[in-house]
């Protein structure tokens, strides 16, 4: 049996060129999710001019700017990063299935290695638990941990191609 995976520690990662999409909205847990996103791209040799982050103004606003990057062909992996809350109204479920289905379908589109960071979540407490800074890791931060995967499967494309 042959076995082939992603490893991260390849000499091909430290080339890599990032973006990352974050949503202004909830910022002040995406601002943690940012910090875990290029802690874990640090730690794996991507220089900080190897990455661009891009704000938009909520994570509705994500599939849109993800497709513009992706047809831009200027990026190796794209990170998404947001934090959607359920509030009194029907908005959580609005905003996050369409933004999940809409990246999911994009993914396998343009086949654009992507770590999905999107905190859905019922409360702040849920929120802040999965993005932790001091340290982030991928137990405690889903940037850190979206940063792994996506470098993780530009890799991985990278030897199946």
């Amino acid at each position: 049996m042959r076995k082939i995976e992603g490893n991260i520690n390849s000499d091909l990662t430290r080339y890599a060129r990032i973006a990352i999409i974050a949503s202004k909205f909830n910022f002040y847990i995406v601002e943690r999710l940012i910090k875990g996103a290029i802690t874990g791209l640090e730690e794996f040799g991507i220089k900080e001019k190897d990455v661009t982050v891009v704000f938009v103004p909520g994570a509705f606003e994500i599939p849109i700017t993800y497709r513009a990057l992706c047809e831009s062909k200027k990026y190796d992996g794209i990170i998404i990063l947001g934090c959607v809350i359920k509030g009194e109204t029907a908005h959580f479920e609005y905003v996050a299935g369409p933004v999940s289905d809409s990246i999911n379908k994009l993914t396998y589109e343009y086949k654009m290695p992507t770590g999905f960071g999107l905190l859905t979540c019922y409360n702040d407490d849920q929120a802040f638990k999965r993005s932790e800074i001091d340290p982030p890791t991928k137990e405690n931060n889903k940037g850190y941990e979206a940063a792994l995967v996506a470098l993780e499967i530009y890799n991985l494309l990278n030897r199946l191609y």
